[in-house]
């Protein structure tokens, strides 16, 4: 198309740093105790955290897929057992069950949000079933009312995956306000971030102090006698990455307000581009941190996709495919798979099998650009399409 831009100037970086990441891993090494159990930075961070959504029982780990594992173990999940996981996630997700020796169970999402389908949640429940896990894809709140009721009325838990939706609120109330259990990351291109690291809010101290055991060894924290009360690893975060996310974290609000504002106008105009169908954000999801800007090209082959993908990066989008479906990687059948075919439980994921074919995400660092920025975005993938 004559008239589009060649490339889109230069995007915000990712992670973003300054003087307040220099200071805190200085006040980290100066303290003289790099672990948790003999510093203070972790402590702190768990409070802060904790405190920006919503709850003061926080549990800081080494990385989101540790943090679900220890999230799944303090609910009981093992073998015997299964957990509900949407079909489209990163497959972290279901590993994390798989490795606790349960069966994974993957179900559809919705078309327009992505997040898992209570209807499809609904239909797997069975009398094994130990915990459904939503994951509020992109920062888009799954339908909370709904899958409450579900496990209420099962008598299963909730497990938030909430490694794309930190600062999120789902009606007014945070993520540690909604009455379970959820679990974030810190990866290198999550909100906020150490390069890696993760953390579990729960609703309560106790659940809380008993996963503080599952995540230092079986040890309580005032041990001296080498009394492992329980089972569990070294999921530990350390001084460093604690300083570095505090840092993190009090840059989070004002990233999430730009992203509030740009991604109704990029959404806006990726919509009016023949054929391109953006992420629908549910209303009731009323604060979205945008993890990615993602959008579908229905019908578009897997060669054209790589291709639209090659040629925004090419042209200064930092753009990606989606996930691919969970039980189409083969890592998800080595354990914890459920007995079926793939062929069956695509034929019972009609969306996802959609989605992860034609779906496209543009790194969230986009969305902290200029307005002319997201227009920039728009009129290259047009180009790029037409071309």
């Amino acid at each position: 198309m004559s008239g589009q831009p060649s490339t889109v100037p230069e995007f915000p970086e990712w992670p973003q740093f300054g003087d307040e990441e220099r200071a805190g891993l200085i006040r980290a090494l100066e303290q003289g105790q790099w672990w948790r159990m003999g510093g203070s930075e972790v402590d702190t961070f768990e409070a802060e955290f904790g405190a920006y959504h919503g709850t003061p029982h926080a549990l800081a780990v080494t990385n989101g897929t540790h943090a679900l594992e220890v999230a799944l173990e303090v609910l009981g999940v093992g073998p015997g057992t299964e957990v509900i996981v949407p079909a489209f996630t990163f497959i972290s997700s279901s590993l994390a069950a798989q490795r606790l020796g349960a069966v994974a169970v993957p179900v559809d999402v919705d078309l327009d949000t992505y997040c898992v389908d209570p209807a499809a949640v609904a239909a797997a429940v069975t009398d094994r079933t130990k915990v459904i896990m939503p994951v509020h894809m992109a920062g888009q709140f799954a339908d909370m009312d709904a899958l409450d009721k579900i496990a209420a009325d099962a008598g299963v838990a909730l497990l938030q995956d909430a490694a794309h939706a930190h600062g999120a609120q789902w009606q007014g109330r945070k993520v540690g306000e909604l009455g379970s259990i959820a679990a974030f990351s810190f990866q290198n291109g999550k909100l906020m971030t150490a390069g890696e690291g993760g953390a579990v809010l729960f609703p309560d101290e106790e659940t809380r102090e008993r996963a503080f055991l599952v995540h230092s060894c079986g040890r309580p924290r005032t041990d001296r006698d080498y009394l492992h009360r329980t089972t569990g690893s070294n999921y530990r975060m350390g001084e460093f990455t604690a300083a570095v996310l505090r840092a993190q974290l009090a840059r989070l609000a004002g990233q999430i307000d730009v992203r509030e504002q740009r991604w109704p106008l990029l959404a806006g105009l990726l919509a009016e581009i023949p054929g391109v169908v953006p992420q629908t954000i549910d209303p009731r999801t009323d604060r979205n941190p945008h993890y990615m800007a993602m959008f579908r090209i229905p019908g578009i082959t897997p060669e054209r996709r790589r291709a639209v993908v090659d040629a925004l990066i090419a042209r200064g989008v930092p753009a990606f495919v989606a996930f691919r479906a969970i039980y189409r990687c083969e890592g998800f059948w080595k354990a914890g798979a459920p007995d079926e075919t793939v062929e069956q439980i695509a034929a019972r994921c009609p969306n996802v099998e959609q989605i992860h074919s034609d779906c496209v995400w543009l790194h969230h660092r986009t969305l902290l650009g200029t307005e002319q920025q997201m227009h920039d975005i728009a009129a290259v993938l047009a180009d790029v399409l037409a071309g």
